[in-house]
């Protein structure tokens, strides 16, 4: 199938690792040309180098979301280089755990400013030359948190659940342009961001890491972690050409954990 994605120019947040880059390589391997956006510039160059590697176009950009007076600068840096955005894939870190009482405004602030303000700044920043084109592809990344809130992820569950409502309505305010928005959600997919919290969840209850996995896998119907790949080739679907009248939706690619309809 192909996706029409051969020349367009994808911009992939958090792409040094894990799932933004499986998405990134996934996104080169139909021919989009990558901007490749971490905060880690030695983890944005890895990924390069793998793309640039299987005969792909890509360049690394070191970037702070939390910097918001950066957005104007770093989107002009993948213009110069890249050509206007067509495809935006937002992808943030996640803050610790945590209980979602008792944290101070600091903290609050924080992560607002690097979860859902920087999404929102850049998205704002892509969208006129979308519009001008009359085609573009928003794609955030969220969390399952923001359909079944997870214990003791307070923070992500209340910042990442704002990010369903902006979504939502920027789809009604920019489908008659061409552009789709919709926001994407990972269930337990094989990354260290799930090591790390396995890890932690393991300290708290007194358990294994391997204790802990074998819970979070019993939860699972289909009995396993999701594979990157499988998480990136779904992304590649929305942003592609063939995705054109799907918008506004919430896609959960989850192996059927969240219990919910």
């Amino acid at each position: 199938m192909d996706l029409g994605l051969k020349g367009k120019t994808a911009l992939v947040l958090g792409a040094g690792g894990g799932l933004g880059a499986a998405i990134a390589q996934t996104l080169a391997a139909e021919e989009a040309q990558i901007a490749v956006a971490d905060i880690n510039r030695e983890a944005a160059e890895k990924t390069v180098a793998a793309i640039v590697a299987a005969g792909g176009r890509a360049f690394a950009l070191e970037w702070d979301l939390g910097d918001i007076d950066a957005v104007p600068a770093n989107i002009g840096r993948v213009e110069a280089e890249l050509g206007a955005v067509d495809v935006l894939v937002n992808i943030t870190g996640g803050p610790p755990p945590t209980l979602v009482s008792g944290q101070d405004a600091a903290s609050w602030r924080k992560y607002f400013d690097a979860m859902v303000l920087s999404v929102i700044a850049i998205t704002d920043a892509v969208l006129p030359n979308m519009r001008e084109k009359k085609w573009g592809r928003i794609i955030t990344s969220t969390s399952s948190g923001v359909v079944a809130p997870i214990p003791n992820l307070g923070l992500s569950n209340a910042l990442r659940m704002s990010l369903l409502g902006w979504s939502k309505t920027l789809a009604a305010e920019v489908g008659r342009d061409g552009i789709t928005s919709n926001v994407i959600l990972p269930g337990r997919v094989a990354t260290q961001r799930i090591t790390f919290l396995d890890e932690q969840k393991a300290k708290r209850e007194g358990k294994t890491v391997e204790e802990v996995a074998a819970a979070s896998t019993a939860s699972i119907p289909v009995g396993r972690y999701g594979d990157p790949q499988e998480y990136a080739d779904v992304v590649a679907f929305l942003a592609s050409a063939r995705a054109s009248y799907l918008t506004g939706s919430v896609i959960r690619v989850d192996g059927g954990l969240i219990a919910s309809v």
